[in-house]
């Protein structure tokens, strides 16, 4: 999809742009696949705010996605290419021969009217869903599985695309969109291809009240809040803060360890995303 870039009619408008709908085929989503959307403004089941700068927004519904691609043997048709208001992507309604429709994450590249089939049998082809033992190495793929049969985690996200390298016994390697490497079990499935709408990080929003139409509010910095407020708040001048950037709570932001350790997969990944700041690879 293209960028459209406004002239500059007002101040909004001047440093704004948006993408063009060339891909998106219907404006109407399905019914039958809606579910509600309650807004919560970034707070947890007591009320308390665990996630900062959220609330407001347009109302939304939520689509319900495929995500487990589970439904093999069955070829399915692209019915249309629509907008999602949930995620950076374009979903794409699927229709199978008994009459079941489903939404699917829509890859570049996807057209109205094309067939796209799931499991084993399935080949390797542009919107198809099968188990990574069974795809071409060096191909590009999405929504991809850390458990069989648990619903794909990995590259959901706009223009994303992990590539399979290599394949050691039961065990396949990726190399994610962020530089890194991981271990994935070969039973896990992908859907192959690049997801589409690769120019949604280069859009500009160009005002604050339409980043206020997308549910976020301001954010403030910490140092310019009070002391009760925040650890680095207060001083009668300008100055850093007098300590390490931290949270609220007091947890640091730059350096700071955050992986569980009796959880985390730390031995299933073989080299670590790529360090934007100094443009290197953590290994």
């Amino acid at each position: 999809m293209a960028i459209k870039i406004y002239k500059r009619t007002s101040a909004g408008r001047r440093n704004s742009s948006v993408l063009k709908s060339d891909e998106i085929t219907a404006t109407t989503p399905e019914k039958s696949l809606l579910r509600p959307l309650k807004k919560k403004g970034g707070r947890n089941h007591r009320g308390v705010i665990t996630a900062k700068h959220r609330g407001g927004g347009a109302k939304r519904k939520y689509r319900v996605i495929d995500f487990r691609r589970d439904k093999d043997e069955a070829p399915a048709e692209v019915r249309t290419v629509e907008y999602d208001p949930n995620r950076s992507v374009n979903i794409a309604l699927v229709e199978y021969e008994d009459g079941e429709k489903r939404y699917i994450l829509a890859p570049a590249g996807l057209k109205v009217g094309q067939k796209i089939h799931s499991g084993e049998r399935a080949e390797p082809r542009l919107g198809n869903c099968l188990p990574l033992a069974k795809i071409p190495l060096g191909l590009s793929v999405h929504n991809i599985e850390m458990n069989p049969g648990q619903g794909g985690k990995l590259v959901r996200s706009a223009g994303g695309a992990a590539r399979l390298a290599a394949r050691e016994g039961t065990h396949a390697h990726l190399i994610l969109p962020s530089g890194e490497m991981r271990i994935v079990n070969a039973k896990c499935r992908a859907t192959i291809g690049q997801l589409g709408n690769a120019e949604y990080s280069s859009v500009r929003v160009g005002k604050a009240g339409r980043k206020r139409h997308m549910g976020r509010r301001p954010h403030v910095r910490g140092s310019a809040m009070n002391p009760v407020d925040h650890p680095m708040g207060g001083g009668e001048g300008r100055r850093a803060g007098g300590r390490h950037p931290c949270s609220a709570t007091g947890k640091l932001s730059k350096g700071g360890k955050t992986r569980k350790k009796r959880l985390s997969s730390n031995k299933l990944i073989l080299r670590r995303r790529r360090n934007t700041r100094q443009g290197q690879l953590v290994l």
